[in-house]
């Protein structure tokens, strides 16, 4: 005697070795020997053998016309025994039976299982609805086959080319097109973006990066509504001090600008004026939600991305000719000794006098024109003529306060290599499209108006986090335990040394146009200096405020993101610079295992060749191809072209030179053809902005 029975969602038949009231010993065609309960046995036969049953019933099975079945089977519910006798005959055979039961139970859109062997029929709406879904899955299936064919052929399909970048970093993994690049991969054994790019897929490299952050970081778009800057209506008082400004000719947010009084009375005031839109925007507003939504201003070469609209920020930019709100930080100083005397933070307006652009004056306020009061260029520009003695002031102070932190510090800032300005030739403000003329230009690092800058922006912000921690309001600060190799900068609420700066307490104050975090400790300082002692009472962020914590987590997040983008563009450009300039090979340096970076352009590549030559050591690449999606480019060394194996003259004297440098690597796509399931994504570049 042989039984029909159902194990676990399936259907077996073997021989009954014995039987008892509630359950049967049943030995399979394979030997093995299994219990099966009297309520999953489904039928008992003599005859024929249970693998010639099983395999009658599958032929049956697939004979059934699952429409007339269904005309056939009752609305109540049936048995598959009785609905075979009414499908075929009341003397239907047992093979027919068991066909009947596989074929109800591999067709639940027909029927639907209401015990063992046991069923109901779908209604009719439903049945249609089912029937409906089967064959757009159908038809999907074969479109997704048709696209699979055309991948493979080196073809993109439009509905892939469409949808390249979500299938690629935020994929639908039901979708067809994410199938069909899945399934083209798996046929063609080609990664999913080497596929697509030999498909055709990604017509310009540039737009390929471009479009992937926009994903990203701005799936909305980078568009601002309709909003007006609200005005300052604080009555402030108009400052004695005639500020300028120094910037790139690009910077239309001009939030930053000096003042300098007194030069020659043995008593000098430093006056450091930031844009004041935290007098006018408030927590909460239309225009601070977008500020905090997008956290940072996005740069790049030929482009940007602010984080205000622009008539916000020209509302509140220092420009030239105008009386401008301002938060100043005056600073008394000896003329002589460059000693801090006093400090004193104002809310006023103060007129811009100039908006000097280094780009065009770098050339002239050199070292010798600041520190050599007859030293004379052929031709100085006219809005320096009444500067220079200022300039060559700040210059002194910028060089003593750097000095200083450098005792802090441990050891002297590293400024042997040179900053690059990027120029896309023509481009006139629109979304560069990737083949413009790229001009690479040198600027050293440390330049004499980059230091003036700098060090008054660093004394500000120093001065003003040290002040907000004495008054007990809290702010958002940048700290680093220790310059021990790993400790990293890290943002926090409270006034912890930066011990890579050599300052007691950093808080980002100097760019509230630029930087959300700015603008919010904007607000803070502003209390602070409406409310002295009290402040802490009245600020909008009070000790321990969770938002602060949120805005700290958010602004780290968006700020690696956009530097690393930065990067990425810069690196493109290199590559494009190198590609229409026509260079081949490159002097350079070997910085690190078998990486150089180019002695004369923003360039690091991997290289072969360099087995057993030391760090430091210089020597000519032969570069190799370029790929501009990859942003990945390899060379070779073809001779060493220093003197000696111990030569570190290309590093610091101590070989501490910083080796964080934008190096290509393996686009991060978020699909994994194994199993179709998307890889987890891969972390951006780390922060490390410059102080």
């Amino acid at each position: 005697m042989h039984l029909l029975f159902e194990e676990t969602g399936k259907f077996l038949a073997g021989r009954i070795l014995s039987e008892a009231d509630a359950s049967a010993q049943v030995e399979l065609d394979s030997g093995k020997r299994v219990k099966v309960k009297a309520a999953n046995i489904l039928l008992k036969f003599d005859k024929p053998e249970p693998a010639q049953l099983m395999a009658a019933a599958q032929t049956v099975a697939s004979g059934i016309e699952l429409d007339m079945a269904w005309e056939f089977a009752p609305e109540e519910e049936f048995g598959f025994v009785d609905l075979a006798r009414d499908y075929f005959s009341e003397q239907a055979t047992l093979s027919e039976q068991a066909g009947m039961l596989l074929a109800l139970f591999e067709a639940p859109h027909y029927f639907r299982r209401a015990g063992k062997g046991r069923f109901r029929k779908a209604s009719k709406e439903i049945l249609a609805q089912a029937l409906a879904a089967i064959e757009k899955k159908k038809q999907i299936a074969l479109q997704i086959e048709d696209w699979v064919k055309d991948l493979s052929a080196g073809t993109c399909p439009q509905p892939i080319r469409d949808q390249l970048y979500k299938i690629l970093f935020k994929p639908d993994k039901n979708a067809a097109e994410y199938k069909a690049v899945v399934e083209a991969s798996r046929a063609t054994h080609l990664g999913p973006l080497e596929l697509l790019i030999k498909a055709g897929a990604i017509d310009s490299p540039y737009q390929f990066h471009w479009r992937r952050f926009l994903l990203e970081n701005f799936p909305k778009g980078t568009g601002f509504p309709k909003l007006e800057a609200p005005l300052i209506t604080e009555e402030l008082p108009l400052s004695s001090a005639q500020a300028f400004s120094i910037d790139d000719s690009a910077t239309t947010e001009i939030d930053d600008a000096l003042s300098v009084q007194g030069l020659g009375s043995g008593t000098v005031v430093l006056g450091i004026h930031i844009a004041a839109p935290g007098l006018a925007i408030q927590p909460g507003s239309a225009i601070d939600q977008l500020g905090r939504a997008r956290l940072s201003t996005v740069y790049m070469p030929g482009y940007k991305i602010t984080m205000l609209p622009d008539e916000v920020v020209q509302a509140y930019t220092l420009m030239e000719g105008k009386d401008c709100p301002a938060v100043s930080l005056y600073v008394t100083l000896d003329e002589a000794t460059l000693e801090i005397k006093a400090t004193e933070t104002r809310l006023e307006r103060v007129f811009i006098n100039a908006n000097l652009r280094h780009d065009q004056l770098d050339a002239v306020v050199t070292t010798d024109w600041l520190e050599d009061p007859t030293f004379t260029h052929e031709i100085d520009p006219q809005p320096l003529f009444y500067k220079r003695e200022q300039l060559s002031f700040l210059y002194r102070l910028a060089k003593d306060l750097k000095a200083k932190r450098e005792v802090v510090r441990g050891k002297p800032e590293n400024f042997n290599r040179p900053d690059y300005n990027y120029r896309l030739v023509g481009n006139d403000g629109a979304v560069p499209d990737g083949s413009e003329l790229v001009q690479i230009s040198v600027r050293q690092r440390g330049a004499p108006l980059d230091l003036i800058v700098s060090e008054s922006m660093i004394l500000a912000n120093s001065t003003w986090g040290g002040w907000m921690a004495e008054l007990g309001v809290p702010g958002i600060y940048r700290s680093q335990a220790s310059m021990a190799p790993g400790v990293k900068v890290r943002m926090g609420t409270k006034a912890l040394p930066h011990a890579g700066m050599g300052v007691k307490s950093y808080a980002w104050s100097s760019s509230p146009l630029r930087r959300y975090t700015d603008l919010v400790n904007q607000w803070q300082i502003i209390a602070c200096a409406r409310h002295g002692r009290t402040a802490a009472l009245a600020a909008p962020f009070k000790p321990k405020d969770v938002e602060l914590f949120a805005i700290i987590s958010s602004f780290d997040a968006a700020y690696s993101a956009y530097n690393g983008f930065q990067n990425a563009m810069e690196r493109f450009w290199i590559l494009k610079y190198v590609q229409q300039q026509g260079i081949t090979e490159v002097p350079a340096t070997l910085f690190k295992d078998n990486l150089v970076r180019a002695d004369h352009l923003p360039l690091v590549l991997p290289v072969a060749g360099a087995q057993g030559l030391p760090r430091w050591a210089q020597v000519m690449v032969r570069l190799g191809d370029i790929d501009e999606v990859s942003l990945d480019i390899h060379g070779t060394v073809t001779e060493r072209l220093d003197g000696g194996p111990d030569d570190k003259s290309a590093g610091d004297a101590d070989g501490s030179e910083d080796d964080e440098d934008t190096l290509s690597g393996p686009i991060a796509i978020a699909m994994d053809i194994d199993d179709g399931d998307a890889a987890p994504s891969v972390a951006a570049p780390g922060d490390n902005p410059a102080p």
